[in-house]
């Protein structure tokens, strides 16, 4: 398999001979108004969004044979996204209920992931995830992440927007993954608490999984990040995890 990590949660999986986009958010840097109420310890918490540009070109990015959205938020399923690609391409949701929007945009090929999804041979599994703790998860509504497996290749994980928890845990048991994807960034609003994984999730997960290699995204791409890839790559050396917990550029791509 081949992981590229495009901008923010938008990353391309190369598996069995198939190419998949995970959560496309593809329009130009600042494209976006900011996100309302950022926490105060968030850098960019007054820009436009996206952050940054994309780093390859969006032919590139669109040419795949499926897409997969773990949920409708805006940094996860843009209007651009909505605009460039293919409205014939296959695209998986979450439910039924994202599913209807999606077709609602003119999709036409659009299906529910189910617990036991093939796709060209390849199984999709679609997983748990809590997009936060507490009260913030009645506003920031359901999410899902979803395993990869197929006989010639490892088992992927991608966890999608969810914070370390039981489930994720009881995922990791279930499915044994040897390469697992989180998103990062530790994103919060001025309440609520963190929406996605931050330094702590992070090596509870390594903890989970330690033999598995870890790969975090969702970082600086939106302006309610807080934590940065560089304060993730100097816990990550103080723990020792450096050769388990990969921490990509816009642009980097992984191999297993």
């Amino acid at each position: 398999m081949n992981i590229k990590q495009v901008r923010n949660a938008t990353i391309i999986v190369e598996y069995a001979g198939k190419r998949f986009l995970i959560d496309p958010m593809l329009a130009e840097k600042g494209a976006y108004p900011p996100m309302p109420n950022p926490a105060s310890n968030a850098p960019d918490g007054d820009k436009s969004i996206p952050l940054v540009s994309l780093p390859i070109s969006i032919e590139n990015i669109i040419d795949v044979d499926a897409v997969i959205v773990t949920h409708l938020h805006d940094d996860h399923w843009d209007n651009a996204a909505k605009e460039l690609l293919p409205k014939e391409i296959k695209i998986y949701a979450q439910n039924e209920f994202d599913a209807i929007e999606i077709r609602n945009a003119g999709f036409q090929n659009v299906e529910a992931l189910q617990d036991e999804t093939v796709f060209e041979g390849i199984q999709l599994v679609k997983t748990k995830g809590e997009h936060g703790r507490g009260e913030i998860l009645k506003l920031a509504g359901l999410v899902c992440g979803v395993v990869f497996k197929h006989p010639t290749e490892k088992t992927l994980y991608i966890a999608g927007d969810t914070v370390w928890y039981e489930g994720v845990k009881e995922e990791i048991d279930t499915h044994k993954p040897d390469v697992i994807v989180v998103n990062a960034g530790d994103n919060q609003f001025i309440q609520g608490g963190s929406l996605v994984m931050g330094k702590d999730d992070i090596y509870k997960v390594y903890k989970a999984a330690p033999v598995a290699k870890i790969i975090t995204v969702h970082m600086e791409a939106v302006n309610h990040w807080t934590l940065s890839r560089n304060e993730l790559k100097s816990f990550i050396h103080k723990e020792g995890i450096s050769s388990n917990v990969f921490v990509p550029d816009d642009g980097e791509s992984y191999s297993f």
